[in-house]
């Protein structure tokens, strides 16, 4: 108990601190799914990882990122649990605090796929031990337990029986009920997946809905204002011509006024 309440311990504080220094920056998380992505399928197919975490530090350096094998394995683990805690999540809620969803969607979407095409390659040979123990490892999300180490090693017949209990507990006793058993999970699944998929579509649709919606009623409020201005400008115009005619008016009968008083002067100067 001390042993794995000591290891528990250790394993936080080594997620703590590979995550939280150096900071992991958005394209460097890019960059670290695309490696392990392309590795998914040896991770599920080994019991080895040790060596595949050092793989993934090394094309990390080869871009220009410094990180240990033991950061990205607990970067791995902390986006795999922000995952998880996205599968209650809106669709717009998960977008927006968790930018990385896609890029693990379609890990555990090729992983499940993959299982797919095992378990009727299994079926179609025959139902063999192999593919059906390939097929219960393509489903665990926990391939960063099997690393080499001496706690792995003492413990070792201990996971074994656990899983092996887990098999049987899930399979029902029975190499028919199991594969029924996980191509019921696999089912689920892929209808959980379908539907957020279709979830995030509608939310896509009626937030652009909602965009136009706003941008017609924009560019009705602008096309009103600038029919308002051109009334007004025509009305200012209309208002200066008639003052303009008014003042011409005045100008005409001042001019006349001044004529007549000129001519009558005149004509009182010849008397």
């Amino acid at each position: 108990m001390e042993g794995s309440h000591h290891q528990l311990l250790s394993g936080n504080m080594m997620v703590d601190t590979g995550d939280r220094f150096p900071q992991w920056s958005l394209q460097e998380t890019k960059e670290f799914l695309m490696i392990r992505a392309d590795l998914d399928q040896t991770f599920m197919e080994t019991k080895r990882n040790k060596l595949l975490w050092e793989i993934i530090s090394s094309k990390l350096k080869e871009r220009g990122y410094s990180r240990s094998p033991e950061q990205c394995k607990c970067k791995w683990k902390n986006l795999v649990t922000r995952y998880k805690g996205c599968e209650t999540m809106e669709p717009e809620s998960v977008r927006q605090q968790f930018p990385f969803y896609n890029e693990l969607q379609a890990i555990f979407t090729g992983r499940m796929q993959r299982m797919l095409w095992l378990e009727a390659e299994a079926a179609a040979a025959g139902g063999g031990g192999s593919s059906k123990k390939k097929g219960v490892r393509l489903s665990s999300d926990d391939e960063d337990d099997n690393d080499e180490s001496d706690e792995d090693n003492k413990g070792g017949s201990i996971k074994k029986k656990r899983k092996g209990k887990a098999i049987i507990t899930s399979s029902g006793g029975g190499g028919g009920g199991n594969t029924n058993n996980l191509q019921e999970i696999l089912d689920n699944f892929m209808r959980q997946q379908i539907q957020m998929e279709v979830q995030w579509r509608e939310a896509v649709e009626a937030r652009e809905e909602e965009r136009r919606l706003k941008e017609m009623e924009w560019r009705q409020t602008m096309e009103a204002l600038e029919k308002e201005r051109i009334m007004m400008d025509r009305r200012w115009r209309e208002r200066e011509e008639q003052r303009r005619i008014r003042e011409e008016s005045r100008a005409e009968k001042r001019d006349a006024l001044i004529t007549a008083l000129l001519n009558k002067l005149r004509r009182e100067e010849d008397f």
